[in-house]
């Protein structure tokens, strides 16, 4: 059989090694601790002379095999399991950078990410400057002699907007930077940022890969150098993903193909139907022909993903409405879940960016940001249908 299985295949026969009772399903490996032989086994596992598990915020068998899979989908050499999508953010730049580096991010990002940017990281004398995800041209002008990171998001929360990796990859290489993406809305079924030059891949594993928003959990993976600098920051600060996650998570991975590949037919048919609709000003896909980096999704995509931005008449309050009148959809702030979600970023993501920062990325007052669940699409577009007749 051929080394490199199938993504799905990977997907369901990565596991830990069976114990001496032969289960067909991985056991839950709920402890904090791991025994050890002797004394000269307890030495040689904390010196690392052993590769064995020795205390849960370390490894644990569970989480090592959520890592295992995650490795393998995106075509990394090493990983680590967090908490949250957030701890592996922070932990990955809190591990990597030093007093007085300089980050260069996508304009494009999470609020959280933003607030990391803006008001933490500054404490520790770590700055950042944004580029705009959409003019590469002026990209090498604002990289200084401490600039040691490239961060970016693609497809972009909320707006959707699709960087170029392999052009930044290109940057990056030439300027002895490390290239970290989010790879959080495409999952490495759809993209696999590593292919196109990344050093780092970072997921919040609360959405697709969960699926199901039953738990949190977050993993960076990537190079094995960086990665191993990230678990030394790791294993000492407390960051860890838990047990019981990483087999919830674990078992998710199981059925990702399939479920993405239902998001992803009932997110085009909501977008088609977006597009037909008077109280309607915009749609984002990145699967659409009018997408203003169509052909570069097409190029690092394989689909368009779940998750659709549109704009709504009337701005804050045309949005407030649609959003108090859907009665099947979700109000959350959540996305990647079989319920289909329903979100206003102006008022809840990204409500602590100011409006010219908000304005910067294409966040208007009246955006919408809606991730497309597993429910008959009928179901929902009737639902959609009523909210936004609404507005007329």
């Amino acid at each position: 059989m051929s080394k490199h299985k199938k993504f799905e295949t990977d997907a369901i026969r990565t596991q830990v090694e069976r114990s001496q009772h032969s289960e067909h399903s991985v056991p839950l490996f709920l402890t904090s601790s791991f025994v050890f032989d002797d004394a000269e086994d307890m030495r040689a596992s904390f010196a690392e002379e052993k590769m064995r598990n020795v205390y849960s915020r370390f490894t644990n068998p569970n989480t090592s095999e959520f890592v295992e899979k995650i490795c393998k989908m995106e075509g990394a050499e090493d990983g680590y399991a967090f908490s949250t999508g957030m701890a592996a953010v922070f932990g990955t730049f809190a591990a990597l950078l030093n007093s007085g580096d300089h980050i260069l991010s996508a304009r494009a990002v999470f609020g959280s990410t933003h607030g990391l940017f803006t008001k933490f990281l500054p404490k520790w004398n770590i700055e950042t400057t944004y580029f705009d995800v959409v003019d590469l041209d002026r990209f090498e002008e604002l990289i200084t002699p401490n600039t040691k990171v490239i961060y970016a998001e693609s497809p972009t929360n909320p707006g959707l907007q699709v960087l170029d990796l392999e052009r930044l990859s290109v940057l990056a290489k030439k300027h002895n930077l490390v290239l970290i993406i989010d790879n959080c809305f495409a999952t490495p079924y759809l993209q696999k940022p590593i292919d196109f030059g990344a050093d780092l891949v970072i997921h919040s594993a609360t959405k697709l890969i969960d699926g199901q928003g039953r738990v949190l959990g977050g993993v960076t993976v990537g190079r094995s150098d960086l990665i191993r600098e990230i678990y030394l920051f790791a294993r000492n600060t407390g960051p860890s993903m838990s047990p019981f996650n990483a087999w919830t998570l674990s078992k998710s991975l199981e059925t990702l193909a399939v479920r993405v590949d239902k998001h992803c037919d009932n997110a085009e048919k909501v977008a088609d139907f977006l597009l037909q609709h008077e109280a309607v000003e915009e749609v984002r896909y990145p699967f659409l022909p009018n997408h203003p980096q169509y052909d570069i999704a097409k190029k690092q995509m394989t689909r368009g993903g779940n998750v659709i931005a549109f704009q709504v008449k009337n701005g804050l309050s045309g949005g407030k409405q649609f959003i108090d009148a859907v009665q099947l959809c979700s109000r959350s702030s959540n996305l990647g879940d079989t319920r289909t979600i329903v979100t206003q970023p102006a008022l809840s993501t990204h409500s602590k960016l100011s409006e010219e920062d908000r304005l910067a990325v294409d966040i208007t007052d009246g955006l919408i940001r809606i991730s497309v669940g597993l429910e008959h699409t009928d179901d929902v577009i009737q639902d959609l249908k009523q909210a936004l007749n609404s507005l007329l």
